[in-house]
């Protein structure tokens, strides 16, 4: 199933309930996550803040993680759930190749994804471990990126574009339309400008989004995945390219008080 530029669906994120014997047992949530496509390929970008309830737990969270040499995903809403997912994909991947001696499909790949899911539905409906994951993949047959993006039922979209999920996805919905429509496609851009792109996007989202951080403390995120498989984008390039979006000064506006 094909969505013309689509985002995905926000992740429900439950405000965890704190104990009284402190934040051990708040659940942790991760947001926000965005992929695009650049013309190798596609690039994952995410903020580092892990939430949980009105906390901040943790600000060097890893929300784009690999699956296979060819496969990545972007995780938001419950990070222990994210991870246990990621676990068992990885897993599941190696043990296909390693038992049929070939390597699963990507219909398959994205199948079992579904799966999982699918099978925590329940637990998604009640508000506890809910995971809205954007996988990334390069199509080696076709040689093109591609995105795919999930509902908390396990149904599957692609998208010709871009994805993003997490609380920060919702308030940046209207920027990637006006972003494709001004600047043209992700999907024609080369890396850098994709990336720049992409980035500025995150920032935006954390500057409405209390749940999302920005990059003034700590650095996004950035994977690319083509042809050659998955690569780190390097700390210089994001730090250029951070001090570029956010390198001015803020405008100190007077405001007048009287009436």
């Amino acid at each position: 199933m094909t969505a013309s530029r689509e985002i995905s669906p926000q992740a429900s994120q439950r405000p965890a309930t704190t104990p009284s014997n402190g934040l051990a047992d708040t659940e942790i949530h991760g947001t926000t996550v965005i992929a695009v496509k650049y013309k190798d390929g596609v690039i994952n970008v995410g903020d580092r803040r892990a939430t949980g309830g009105m906390a901040i737990m943790y600000d060097k969270a890893e929300k784009v993680l690999s699956l296979d040499d060819y496969t990545l995903m972007a995780i938001s809403g419950s990070f222990s759930k994210a991870m246990e997912i990621v676990r068992y994909l990885r897993h599941a991947f190696r043990y296909y190749e390693r038992s049929q001696l070939q390597q699963m499909s990507l219909d398959g790949k994205l199948s079992e994804l579904s799966k999982v899911i699918a099978g925590n539905a329940m637990a998604a409906m009640q508000g506890l471990g809910v995971v809205i994951p954007v996988l990334s993949t390069f199509d080696r047959e076709k040689n093109e990126g591609r995105i795919f993006f999930y509902d908390g039922g396990g149904a599957r979209f692609e998208t010709v574009d871009y994805g993003a999920a997490g609380s920060g996805s919702t308030q940046i919905r209207g920027a990637f339309d006006y972003i494709t429509k001004t600047r043209g496609p992700f999907a024609e851009m080369d890396r850098d400008t994709a990336l720049k792109e992409a980035l500025t996007l995150l920032e935006i989202a954390a500057d409405l989004d209390a749940a999302t951080g920005g990059a003034g403390k700590v650095l996004p995120l950035a994977k690319t995945i083509s042809a050659e498989g998955i690569e780190d984008v390097d700390t210089e390039t994001l730090s250029r390219l951070v001090r570029e979006i956010v390198g001015k000064e803020p405008l100190l506006v007077r405001t007048n008080q009287g009436f």
